[in-house]
């Protein structure tokens, strides 16, 4: 299969990573994590004029008009940097979660918002275990938990399950009277909020005749997050290796480097296999992510997850593994990179999720057949 990119697809890629590399060095990457918001206004502004805001918005909406794979480039250009600001939950799943649930004058009110970098919307799914979201004229009560930079937005999308079971899509602001967040920092150095809503009143974002159920609309659009994580998680990987390639070549023992150790050539030699698989199923993912054949979507998605999270535990530790105990220390990146792949192995669904989601639709296409 192919794998080229076009000379536009090549330029964005280019032009992300030269942002990271000029103005999200280390340094300045620790300097907003340390901050009292835990990511930068600023920062996302700079994203916003760069344009990669704009990848997944269509021009109608004053977006570029570009698919998965170009945010799946720009997502893999910021994996080394480790980019704190909420790009995957407000650039990436809030649109297009929008695109798919919501009415036409929601998309006109909110993407071109999106776009520029004016507002910022994120998504808060996941219930908490016994106090599941739930609404009744027009207002909601549970709570949701691990929202991906909840405290930062400026608009929440919520789902919640209506009288009739079906599953709603909501919006409401964080200042809302009944909305209560907790925020805390994650062990990557994102940030997340857990939601509690009491008698939050709020807009169903469906409106008129597409206020439907959202459970497809939601799928579709995590999906879409998944096929940008993996991608980042790629970036991540790179970044890993070629640190541990470097420091095999300058650490010596026994009088030379101790990348001659046959034992630690064979280890990078499984690294480089691992991240080489990640990297081909990161491009599988991109470009089944918008299948609207869910069955084979969520199959191809899935076994994208599990390569891709075995990969991110397996580099992950040997890389600590081989620069040892500094490998742990806060002061070198490669701690970092060691807990957001770590994080990564568990989004969006953990490897075991992903094997049993994968085992389900293959029988459940298997039937279909």
């Amino acid at each position: 299969m192919n794998f080229d990119f076009t000379d536009d697809q090549r330029a964005l890629a280019d032009t992300v990573r030269r942002f990271v590399a000029k103005d999200y060095d280390f340094e300045r990457r620790r300097a907003i994590r340390d901050s009292a918001a835990g990511w930068s206004r600023a920062v996302w502004q700079e994203l916003a004029e760069l344009g990669v805001l704009a990848i997944g918005i269509d021009e109608d909406h004053g977006g570029l008009g570009y698919g998965p794979l170009e945010t799946g480039l720009a997502m893999n250009a910021f994996g080394a940097a480790l980019l704190v600001e909420p790009y995957l939950a407000a650039a990436v799943v809030a649109p297009a979660l929008i695109r798919r649930a919501s009415s036409t004058d929601f998309q006109r009110h909110w993407l071109p918002r999106i776009a520029s970098g004016e507002n910022i919307v994120v998504f808060a799914h996941h219930d908490a275990r016994g106090d599941p979201v739930r609404v009744a004229d027009g207002a909601l009560s549970g709570r949701k938990t691990v929202a991906a930079h909840a405290d930062c937005a400026d608009l929440l999308l919520v789902s919640a399950r209506a009288t009739d079971g079906s599953t709603r899509l909501f919006a409401l602001a964080p200042t809302t009277p009944g909305v209560t967040l907790r925020s805390y920092p994650t062990l990557d150095g994102q940030r997340a909020a857990d939601v509690q809503l009491d008698q939050a009143v709020a807009t169903e974002v469906g409106a008129g005749d597409t206020a439907t159920d959202a459970t497809q609309a939601i799928d579709a659009a995590l999906d879409i997050g998944l096929a940008a994580l993996c991608a980042e998680a790629v970036g991540i990987m790179e970044a890993t290796v070629a640190a541990t390639v470097d420091y095999l070549k300058t650490r010596r023992q026994f009088g030379q480097p101790i990348g001659r150790f046959q034992a630690l050539q064979h280890r990078m030699a499984d690294m480089l296999l691992h991240q080489e698989q990640a990297r081909s199923m990161s491009y599988l993912a991109a470009m089944h992510c918008a299948n609207p054949d869910q069955v084979l979507r969520q199959r191809t998605l899935s076994a994208a997850k599990v390569t891709v999270g075995q990969a991110c535990r397996f580099i992950a530790q040997n890389a600590v593994q081989l620069h040892g105990g500094m490998g742990m220390t806060d002061e070198l990146i490669l701690s970092h990179w060691f807990k957001r792949l770590t994080a990564i192995e568990m989004s969006f669904g953990d490897t075991d999720f992903h094997l049993q989601r994968f085992a389900a639709q293959l029988s459940r296409g298997a039937r279909a057949a």
